[in-house]
């Protein structure tokens, strides 16, 4: 009677299937083409050519997956009131990650843990942990001083119901003029904040900021026993929801700080150890069965969010095998064209559509709510954890100060607690990849658990985005190596995928199989360059009918995913700037993504763990908002992008002055809009090169370092007069 949410299939689904038909024959046109021709050209060129062609195939074809039977929902939860009472609404564990208190400022982790700590929900049944796994004093500090401002900040959202419940995105709205309340709250956030970024900036916490015995205590054992990679388990109750109110009476929800046990001599897993300490450590203290994950800048944008995931969880129909519900990420401060297609459009708003038609939305790492049932074995087999407490359906039944939870908690904390078990290979969040997230959600769906995308007009959560091309393309690199582990690992789902979810398989393997990207990428980017250089023809002619096959094959694709595009809510700007990313990424991030792989896999090299600066730079931020490429800093990366850029640069005005000098016209058409079309793309870095003045060394090493090798090259190249070979 009182519908909690409904579902939708997208109109588009019919033409996308009849497209892939018709785009499937052009592809094995294509591919008998090649094979027909493969004795014309040099080997090298002709096997160049049919291998990136096979890969930009099998690319297509994985991605045709999510144009299967895309979905859109809708929630109702004005209506969930009608059908239960807030008494009943089932407890909620927030889990807040940070990990490098310079890379990510504890002020950020702060605002993102206030945000959530005012959910619009039931206090005695909300409990927010923060697992800091730098281990750092000023981040613990940054917490005390947040569970003091939190007794004025809750009484002021819900007196004035404020949505946008992060303190620094509410006040950089110019709210202090409203009233002389809001002044005073936000003079209070400001002081606050100071004295945070004192701490950070002096590496101790003063006396003048220590307000009792415990505090003093707390902090002097942090100092003299405490470093990032080698320190024991610290967990602190800020706020206790049976003893903690706020200004006007009302309890508060529970705030914890955990940082669990490092040691240089175990593996702390990254991401995944420390979510999986945090499930255990909340299991022992409040053990609630839905669990929310987020990063230390993904902020509440809604209140109301945890409702809209009830409206899943609390319906008959959908919560008998329901893994996890997953908003998109969304992000505050993007520049006007999205300039580094950071906002990740076609993944959250085309490609997770099409995931959730199938069997739900993958994992992304924040903005995740969690059925802690379906993190222990499947559906249909619950794998029972080494000690009762650490049980889904466990009842936690005394204060969470007690001492034996307390001693409990520190002891599922350590770092040794998990050899030996289930925890990581069939329990908990995965490991094995550098994209945990990823896997995890890969895993769940394969042990037959289904998934939610929910994607409210509203955005539920705001994070921050990369603003130089370096981190970036870091970040890239990072889940390029993650993909790679994922592809190639015993639940490769190219193999046990495809065999236990079918479609869903491919669509898994699509994203971990990303960095051979960097294969068509490469090819495109210097082949049929160098061939131009020559004036040596390796396309079909304008006048032949092969011609127009690859005009189809280019147009359809751009036109499909432009279309898509721009329906889904983006503009000619942010798509052009979106494919530019692509192109980028192929010879930067995935090419040393795929190399760093596969040093690893020959036991030459060990993966890191590179944390991503959410730290703004002045200058960094007026470049990104003027749509200036910032490269960062200086970075092997860019010298792939450079030497292509130079060499497009080259082939296609050579190759102007040999069709005007009478060379064959129609036969290097093909090889001079490749060129120009990457040129048009390469704009960026020619203005960094050449054009600007601003001060940012990695522009100079980008292309200084490649420059001298280029000149040889194409000096020993052009001087080869009489060989009209292209190898």
């Amino acid at each position: 009677m009182w519908p909690l949410n409904t579902t939708e299939p997208l109109r588009r689904t019919a033409l996308n299937r009849v497209f892939a038909a018709v785009y499937t024959c052009a592809i094995f046109g294509l591919l008998y083409h090649h094979v027909q021709i493969i004795h014309s050209r040099t080997p090298l060129v002709s096997l160049s050519l049919l291998l990136s062609d096979t890969v930009l195939a099998f690319m297509w074809a994985t991605m045709q997956v999510f144009r299967m039977r895309p979905i859109r929902r809708k929630e109702f939860p004005e209506n969930l009131l009608k059908v239960m009472k807030p008494s009943e609404f089932p407890a909620l564990d927030v889990f807040v990650c940070t990990a490098d208190p310079y890379k990510e400022p504890p002020i950020n982790v702060v605002n993102t843990a206030l945000s959530v700590v005012a959910f619009d929900y039931p206090t005695d049944k909300l409990s927010v942990y923060v697992s800091d796994d730098g281990g750092s004093a000023a981040t613990l500090f940054a917490f005390v001083e947040a569970a003091k401002f939190a007794r004025h900040w809750l009484p002021f959202c819900r007196k004035n119901n404020v949505l946008e419940t992060n303190p620094d995105a509410y006040f950089s709205l110019n709210h202090a003029a409203c009233c002389p309340e809001t002044q005073q709250i936000e003079m209070m956030y400001r002081n606050m904040k100071v004295r945070v970024a004192d701490v950070v900036n002096t590496g101790k916490v003063s006396d003048e900021y220590i307000t009792s015995d415990q505090e003093r205590e707390a902090f002097n054992k942090w100092t003299d026993n405490f470093s990032r990679y080698d320190h024991p388990t610290v967990i602190q109750v800020l706020i206790d929801n049976g003893k903690d109110e706020d200004t006007t009476g009302h309890f508060l929800p529970n705030l914890i700080y955990v940082s669990r046990e490092k040691s240089k001599s175990c593996p702390s897993h990254f991401k995944a150890g420390a979510l999986n300490a945090m499930l255990r450590v909340s299991a022992t203290m409040t053990n609630a069965p839905i669990v929310l994950t987020l990063d230390c800048d993904t902020s509440s944008n809604d209140p109301q969010t945890p409702l809209r995931v009830l409206c899943y969880v609390s319906n008959p129909v959908t919560r008998s095998n329901l893994s996890f519900v997953q908003f998109p990420q969304r992000f505050r401060g993007l520049s006007s064209n999205d300039i580094y297609a950071a906002e990740f459009r076609r993944l959250f708003f085309v490609n997770l559509l099409g995931f959730d038609g199938l069997k739900g939305a993958t994992y992304v790492g924040t903005g995740t709510f969690f059925c802690r049932r379906a993190l222990f074995g499947s559906p249909s087999n619950l794998i029972s954890p080494e000690i009762p407490e650490l049980h889904p359906n466990y009842a936690v039944d005394k204060p969470i100060q007690s001492p034996s939870i307390l001693s409990l908690a520190h002891h599922v904390a350590s770092c040794n607690y998990e050899n030996r078990t289930n925890w990581g290979s069939k329990m908990g969040f995965r490991y094995g990849s550098l994209t945990e997230d990823y896997y995890t959600g890969y895993r769940l769906h394969c042990e037959g658990w289904r998934s939610i995308y929910c994607m409210p007009d509203r955005p539920a959560f705001y994070g921050d985005a990369p603003i130089t091309l370096f981190d970036f393309i870091n970040q890239y690199k990072r889940w390029a190596i993650g993909g790679l582990q994922m592809a190639f690992a015993r639940y490769s789902p190219f193999t046990v995928g495809t065999k236990t979810i079918g479609l869903m398989g491919l669509a898994y393997g699509h994203y971990a199989i990303w960095p051979i990207w960097c294969i068509p990428t490469l090819v495109y980017a210097l082949i049929p360059q160098l061939a131009l250089l020559k004036g040596v023809s390796i396309f079909p002619k304008v006048s032949e009918p092969w011609f127009l096959l690859y005009v189809f094959m280019f147009l359809g694709a751009y036109g499909q995913d432009f279309i898509e595009f721009v329906l889904e809510g983006g503009t000619f700007g942010k798509w052009w700037n979106d494919q530019r990313m692509w192109m980028i990424m192929g010879p930067s991030c995935f090419l040393f993504g795929s190399f760093e792989y596969l040093l690893k896999s020959l036991g030459i090299s060990a993966f890191g763990f590179n944390v991503t600066s959410k730290v703004l730079d002045n200058d960094q931020s007026k470049r990104y908002e003027l749509e200036m490429f910032d490269f960062g800093v200086p970075s092997p990366m860019f010298v792939p992008l450079a030497m292509a850029a130079i060499i497009n640069l080259f082939s296609f005005f050579l190759g102007l002055l040999k069709m005007v000098g009478g060379s064959d016209k129609e036969g290097l058409v093909l090889q001079m809009l490749i060129a120009g079309f990457i040129m048009v793309n390469c704009w960026p870095i020619y203005e960094a090169m050449v054009l600007r003045s601003d001060a940012c060394p990695s522009y100079y090493y980008c292309s200084n370092s490649c420059l001298d090798s280029l000149y040889i090259s194409f000096s020993h190249f052009l001087k080869r007069e009489g060989d009209s070979t292209l190898i």
